[in-house]
């Protein structure tokens, strides 16, 4: 596992987009497997300004989802589907055509989910997976203990991730779904290429776990050690549990420029 320590989220987002910029360019088609939330953000705003700028075309790239709620209408504002074609398909000027996802509103939810995963494979699979991570080590919605060999499949959500989700549904947490389709840690760990950013101080226990500590489903994340290509982006503040700082400091410094992440 790579550990790339950058001044703050600005700089972990450009050197996260440049990743994908360089994998468009080596593969134009490549599906790009993409989160929510405020973390990724600066991620998607640096890999527009380089598709505004001519640095990078996006015009056959795929994008696939990490997780979607259960029952909410496609169209809901706040599905991750939607929320997914404001923050990443309309700032790159990529149709919903290219776009694949887990069907949240189906009869037979067991069956979307299996349907969701073949549907990665069908396409090739993922080529580079962005993810965040909890401040309690999930990936997803892999909570703590979530079997590190899970395929694409049903969670429910814990009620203080429901309270958490509120500020989307104007504060009532009578409106955030109970459940949620996510990919697996299992489904996860199949993208050739994951990279996980993280940011601020909230996040250094489980980064230090998901690096440092023993691969346990307790921090869903630690499965990322098994991965022969993971890269973990992270600020100061959320570097600041980690024993090994200087050295992943030292390596990332004299890495040669044409390696990237």
């Amino acid at each position: 596992m790579e550990v790339v320590i950058v001044p703050d989220a600005k700089a972990g987002g450009e050197i996260i987009a440049e990743a994908m910029a360089q994998l468009l360019r080596r593969k134009p088609a490549a599906l790009l497997g993409v989160a929510t939330g405020s973390t990724p953000l600066p991620v998607y705003e640096a890999l527009a300004a380089k598709v505004r700028s001519g640095a990078v075309d996006v015009g056959r790239a795929r994008i696939a989802q990490l997780d979607e709620y259960v029952g909410l209408p496609a169209d809901h504002p706040e599905s991750y589907r939607s929320v997914l074609r404001r923050e990443v398909l309309e700032p790159l000027g990529i149709g919903m055509e290219q776009f694949t996802g887990p069907d949240g509103t189906a009869a037979d939810v067991l069956e979307a989910c299996e349907a969701y995963d073949k549907a990665l494979s069908d396409a090739g699979g993922v080529d580079l997976q962005l993810l965040g991570i909890g401040t309690d080590g999930h990936i997803g919605f892999n909570e703590p203990c979530s079997s590190l060999a899970s395929r694409t499949r049903i969670k429910t959500l814990t009620e203080q991730t429901r309270i958490d989700n509120a500020r989307f549904f104007a504060g009532d947490i009578e409106q955030v779904p109970h459940h949620v389709i996510t990919q697996g840690i299992g489904t996860i760990l199949e993208a050739r290429h994951l990279v996980l950013l993280a940011t601020g101080e909230g996040k250094a226990d489980a980064v230090a776990a998901t690096v440092e500590g023993p691969i346990a489903a307790v921090c869903p994340a630690s499965a990322l050690q098994l991965h022969p290509h993971a890269t973990v982006v992270v600020d100061e503040p959320a570097a600041s549990k980690l024993k090994l700082a200087d050295y992943f400091r030292h390596t990332y410094a004299n890495k040669p420029d044409w390696q990237g992440i």
